[in-house]
């Protein structure tokens, strides 16, 4: 019983006391002497009480933020211990699912319809440093599901946002007006007129499917249990996270596929500049510039690149100022917050030209957003290899990619990579 609680009946009895106490016309010596003793406890109550109150607050206060939190931290820790051995083996010959994976898969069916056996995002993270205590894995760092999914992406290291998404789209209004100040010419005179505040959605929608198709063998299902966690684990991340890299950057916008940002530059308002003349500093310091003009961007500190190692390769052979020992590419990277360099996300370069994307964070908002739904379904082929005593796998996820602010980037085509130029 809370403490306040007690209090309160305690003086709900010494007040019935009282009452009766002070209805005497003619008290004893005794009964005076206990109507002092009861008014004296009743004023230190009063006092208990306030501060019963104020501890009681507190803890109230507390217990809230917890419970407000719990339900995620729980399913997290649910997620730790998720098995993938466990759904290749049901998959396979059967096998009932328990423990924490067949929590967490319940929990997952119960949030959306999935063919096969539905994975959390999170289960696909690579562990290290795993002990096992009564069969079951107890990892030593437990990650957030979407922002580390993949933490070493060139879309994460560009500023990408990952949002998990239940069901349906998601849009953001951006703003699109231009509204205007100005001055009173008079005294009397009006100043500039009401301009409309207008916004533009830009969408995610589920309307992407990639899929990831694995073959495993008898022999790798027969090998140890920590040997085809790990091999599944690395496979179906590193298959994902290399696939969606290339489709958030260089995504056709068919086929199927999502419309990446470089190809979909114009779609999104981007601004794409062909530089026509050999890759220098100064050929993204106006693209930089530009950042800064546009207030995207309070200096180039805040800007990253998405380059080529080609490009690195020409550049830091390059002296920026002959005798100096300062090549281009050193100025690139101290001038810039981050530069990112990938074989996948751009494309090889042609003519001796290659490309950069400039990107920025303004006001907090991130440059491209990626959108997830649900978990990974993983769905089983029990006939393809059913002669060899095999298993296929297939893993299918929706994503989608959309920019709200085409000013938080920019593309530099045509940068030369011989001395000569483009």
């Amino acid at each position: 019983m809370l403490d306040s609680v007690k209090i309160q009946r305690r003086q709900s009895e010494i007040r019935q006391s009282l009452s009766e106490l002070a209805g005497k016309a003619d008290p004893s010596a005794d009964e005076l002497r206990s109507m002092e003793s009861l008014d004296t406890e009743y004023r230190s109550n009063e006092t208990r009480y306030r501060a019963a109150l104020i501890a009681e607050d507190t803890e109230r206060r507390e217990a809230g933020a917890e419970l407000e939190t719990r339900s995620d931290r729980q399913f997290a820790e649910l997620v730790a211990g998720f098995e993938l051995r466990q759904v290749a083996l049901h998959l396979d010959e059967g096998r009932n699912l328990d423990g924490r994976t067949a929590e967490v898969v319940q929990e997952l069916r119960s949030a959306g319809g999935y063919r096969g056996v539905p994975i959390p995002l999170m289960a696909l993270e690579q562990r290290a440093g795993e002990t096992v205590a009564a069969g079951v894995p107890d990892p030593i760092q437990t990650r957030p599901i979407i922002d580390r999914l993949f933490p070493g992406s060139v879309a994460a290291q560009m500023g990408a946002q990952m949002i998990q998404i239940g069901s349906g789209a998601v849009e953001w209004p951006v703003t699109t007006s231009a509204v205007t100040a100005g001055w009173a010419a008079t005294e009397t005179g009006n100043v500039a007129g009401p301009t409309e505040y207008t916004t533009t959605d830009k969408a995610l929608k589920p309307e992407h499917n990639l899929g990831i198709h694995m073959r495993i063998t008898r022999k790798a299902l027969k090998q140890s249990g920590d040997a085809l966690e790990q091999a599944i684990r690395r496979d179906m991340s590193g298959t994902m996270a290399a696939e969606l890299d290339k489709a958030i950057f260089l995504g056709t916008g068919t086929g199927g596929q999502p419309l990446g940002v470089i190809p979909g530059a114009a779609t999104y308002g981007i601004t794409s500049t062909p530089a026509g003349v050999a890759a220098s500093w100064a050929a993204l310091r106006a693209a930089v510039v530009r950042f800064m003009t546009a207030n995207a961007a309070s200096g180039p500190s805040a800007v990253r690149a998405l380059v080529r190692p080609e490009l690195w390769g020409f550049l830091d052979g390059v002296e920026a100022f002959a005798g100096s020992g300062v090549t281009e590419w050193s100025r690139i990277t101290s001038q810039l917050g981050s530069v990112v360099q990938t074989t996948n996300a751009l494309a090889a370069p042609a003519s001796d030209a290659t490309s950069v994307l400039l990107t920025t964070n303004a006001g907090g908002v991130a440059p491209i957003f990626v959108g997830l739904w649900g978990a990974v379904d993983l769905i089983r082929d029990p006939f393809s290899d059913a002669q060899s005593g095999g298993l296929r796998l297939t893993a299918l996820t929706t994503a989608d990619v959309t920019v709200a602010r085409g000013s938080q980037l920019q593309l530099v085509t045509g940068l030369g990579l011989t001395a000569g130029g483009e």
